[in-house]
């Protein structure tokens, strides 16, 4: 097994001696558990204040935003396909939670960071995302529809939608590529972000010196982790589960055509 150190903008690899696919950001793959792992408690700790009869402020936060993915689901997809919900919630707090993992001060948890400031880590989650896409797409149009969905638009003669059927497919093929990239870059900047104003502390300002740069790059570093990380962490956790949400509806399309 062999370590290696990695510069900004890079990650510390463990290499287990097997090539590439043996070959792990071991800072990434120690956040993403932690994040399983702080997760997984969070579930259950809202479980546990799930009851019957008034409910808490827990519960009643949680039914809202249950009842708001409900709706969204039904609007954009349908009736039927409430079995969204667990993955797009699941999706949601994890992610929420591997972003917030930046707030950790470095000093003290140097190994943990954004664990959405890997690509590996967001396109695994996009690919998870668009093959149950494909299957759900399947299941409701059957073959037969499924390969007819790469001939839209379905109101143009038949040479036009075949004309179109490349277009179509790179769509499909780059949608993991688009979801998983927007994520990764908005942490990932973020990221850089937080050590560039980090770095205002080694600056030595005139008339004050270090101890000012130190104090100065305290306050821009708190005012920017709040913004950035809290702020468009929760946001691109959301993005990200709406447009699993749209996937899923637009793998619908062509339905009613089919049944005419």
């Amino acid at each position: 097994m062999i370590l290696s150190d990695s510069s900004f903008g890079t990650h510390p690899t463990v290499d287990l001696g097997c090539g590439t696919l043996c070959t792990f950001n071991y800072d990434s793959v120690i956040s993403s558990l932690v994040a399983v792992l702080i997760t997984l408690g969070l579930g259950f700790w809202i479980r546990s204040k799930l009851k019957s009869g008034e409910p808490g402020r827990v519960q009643a936060v949680f039914e809202w935003g249950y009842n708001q993915l409900r709706s969204l689901i039904r609007a954009n997809v349908s009736d039927d396909a409430l079995f969204i919900i667990p993955l797009a919630l699941t999706l949601f707090l994890f992610i929420l939670v591997a972003n917030w993992l930046e707030l950790l001060p470095l000093a003290i948890f140097p190994i943990l960071h954004g664990a959405n400031a890997d690509l590996n880590q967001t396109l695994a989650m996009a690919l998870i995302v668009i093959g149950v896409v494909q299957w759900y797409s399947v299941r409701v149009l059957g073959w037969r529809g499924y390969f007819r969905r790469f001939t839209k638009p379905f109101e143009m003669p038949l040479a036009f939608r075949i004309g179109f059927m490349p277009f179509n497919i790179l769509e499909e093929v780059v949608k993991p590529v688009t979801l998983s990239l927007r994520l990764f870059g908005n942490i990932f900047a973020g990221a850089v972000m937080i050590a560039l104003i980090a770095g205002f502390g080694m600056l030595a300002l005139p008339g004050v010196g270090t101890v000012g740069g130190t104090v100065l790059g305290t306050i821009l570093l708190s005012i920017w982790k709040a913004f950035d990380v809290i702020f468009i962490g929760f946001i691109q956790a959301f993005i990200f589960m709406l447009l699993t949400v749209i996937y899923f509806g637009m793998a619908r399309e062509g339905l009613e055509h089919e049944h005419h």
